[in-house]
């Protein structure tokens, strides 16, 4: 059994008067305010089908308002669970109950139910909010792209194939106490064995030799699951059909990792980014390449801010498309949600070109400057050249902004597991900023 709200509050919920405590208190105080979006986490809790009968759970609110504390302090579940346990302050944020104390697991399950979507509408809610109190009103904008990793390792062709020997063998083990008979041997030790042996080994013919025995390995103990996986072999049950589950999710990624290797190391083929995998167990991450920059394995954002700083708009992108394609798309999502287009925008030198800059007039926005002018004229893009220096400047700050979600609220690389998982991650991160950042802009 789960409520909205809180029935009823401590007398004891104080907030400490560090500066900290007051900017909890702030950011409660638009949340009381806007209770209706309760209703918005409540349906993902319950989506499950859950029976409105039982033992209670934590109530909607402080789901809600826990999900934003982890994000805006960056603990982790297990240091959430000791600061409610220990502050006051974090406390009366969460509206607990006098005498609660959820555990970690708790908090994980119940946080992480919460979708992406309910955080976007909680932002745009909080985004209507800063418009009426005239703190952004979107006349004046900005567009950048960033990237945020995904929770995987550094991949190579070797250590995919023996993470997929390691995930095979695990299937394995739990077939034999399922109760298969299929005979197999544990390649585990071999495999590890080849993909160091792979890493430290200088020249190709000799890194060849050992791709080879590590592909050999590999396709002998996916030859194991493929025979445990076969209809007579296991009786019926939950159990078993959890298992199989399973195996149909890792026998195509495993039979990609070995036809990838075999194009790139054997066969010498160039393979396209897009059609890499380099996570079995995030198979969604796409290789991000920005410039001549590092490589990143996550997804690309391209986000939207104004003149206050608050992020007016997010997008999660699949693939990596160039930022000159972005551009409208993003200007489109605003004028959508704002109902007329911006005065003036601002972009990163990668969204330039001539298509962007002519979609951008015909949208009615005035001046449209680029950081870099890439054959533009400035008397193309803004009316003079000082409206273009600052238009420049102004786009600027965008970088402080995406720097400080990075460093202060996680985007820089998500910790949780799942596609879905991952966008909701994101936009928790930034609710949580743009929270904190409309409680200091707020008048007291």
């Amino acid at each position: 059994m789960r409520q909205e709200r809180t029935v009823q509050a401590s007398v004891f919920d104080l907030f400490a008067e560090h500066e900290i405590g007051r900017e909890l208190k702030a950011m409660s105080q638009w949340l009381d305010e806007h209770s209706d979006l309760l209703g918005l986490v409540t349906r993902d809790l319950r989506r499950h089908g859950l029976k409105e009968t039982g033992r209670e759970g934590l109530a909607a609110e402080a789901v809600l308002r826990c999900a934003l504390l982890k994000q805006h302090r960056q603990l982790s579940y297990q240091e959430l669970a000791f600061h409610l346990e220990d502050s006051a302050s974090f406390r009366a944020f969460a509206r607990l109950p006098w005498g609660w104390s959820p555990k970690k697991s708790v908090l994980h399950k119940t946080i992480s139910a919460i979708r992406a979507q309910t955080f976007e509408e909680i932002n745009r809610v909080l985004l209507a909010s800063a418009r009426q109190e005239k703190l952004e009103s979107g006349k004046v904008v900005r567009v950048d792209s960033t990237v945020t990793a995904a929770p995987i390792h550094e991949p190579s062709d070797s250590s995919l194939l023996w993470d997929a020997v390691r995930v095979m063998v695990r299937l394995l083990q739990q077939a034999d106490a399922l109760g298969s008979a299929i005979p197999w041997h544990d390649h585990c030790r071999a495999a590890k064995k080849r993909s160091r042996a792979i890493e430290y080994t200088r020249g190709r013919p000799k890194r060849v030799k050992h791709y080879r025995e590590l592909l050999q390995i590999t396709r002998t103990t996916l030859s194991y699951l493929e025979q445990a996986a076969e209809p007579p072999t296991l009786a019926a049950g939950p159990a078993v059909e959890l298992w199989q589950t399973q195996v149909r999710h890792y026998k195509p990624l495993i039979e990609r990792t070995i036809a990838q290797t075999e194009r790139r190391v054997l066969a010498g083929e160039a393979v396209p980014a897009g059609e890499k995998l380099v996570s079995l167990f995030e198979p969604h991450v796409d290789i991000i390449v920005k410039g001549s920059r590092d490589v990143d394995y996550g997804h690309k954002l391209n986000l939207t801010t104004g003149r206050s700083g608050l992020i007016l708009d997010l997008v999660i992108e699949a693939g990596n498309p160039a930022d000159s394609e972005r551009l409208l798309p993003m200007l489109e999502r605003h004028i959508a949600f704002y109902g007329e287009p911006p005065r003036q925008a601002a972009a990163d030198g990668g969204y330039a070109s001539r298509e962007n800059l002519s979609g951008a007039k015909a949208c009615g926005i005035r001046d449209m400057a680029f950081h870099k002018k890439c054959g533009l004229k400035i008397e193309d893009m803004v009316k003079s050249r000082w409206v273009y220096r600052k238009l420049r400047n102004f786009r600027a700050g965008i970088e402080a902004g995406i720097s400080c979600l990075k460093r202060a609220y996680g985007l820089g690389r998500c910790t949780w597991r799942g596609l879905d998982h991952f966008k909701a991650y994101v936009w928790s991160s930034v609710v949580a900023y743009n929270l904190a950042l409309f409680a200091r802009l707020r008048p007291t």
